[in-house]
């Protein structure tokens, strides 16, 4: 059971955020280190979870999902700068034997996150 996972939804069109990147990283009290670069499927989601098993340890990661690549890719006409260029959620894992899902509701102007299940 225990994994990390994600789930992305573009609130804008209401429909999964399909072709988005991303990147998962872990932190330390000095610096992060990217542990893998993702895409989403057509359902928002990755296709296997970004850790689990042994390689996922308790700590403090961060995801940054691509947010203005992925309007821009809709067809969206974006200002420069966009308002959101990069989401960058950073969070922690106590328990690294239990399921952490991290799902993403994505706009252009706004974003929300929580820990799922």
């Amino acid at each position: 059971m225990s994994r990390l996972t994600t789930h992305v939804l573009d609130t804008a069109a209401g429909l999964p955020a399909a072709g988005l990147r991303g990147s998962l990283w872990r932190c330390d009290a000095e610096r992060c280190e990217r542990i893998v670069d993702f895409l989403t499927n057509a359902d928002g989601r990755l296709d296997a979870p970004l850790l689990d098993g042994a390689a996922f340890t308790a700590g403090v990661y961060e995801l940054h999902f691509e947010a203005a690549a992925y309007f821009r890719a809709q067809g969206l006409n974006l200002p420069e700068p966009p308002f959101l260029d990069r989401v960058s959620l950073r969070f922690g894992v106590a328990d690294a034997t239990a399921h952490y899902h991290v799902p993403l509701l994505l706009s252009p102007w706004s974003y929300s996150t929580y820990r799922g299940s």
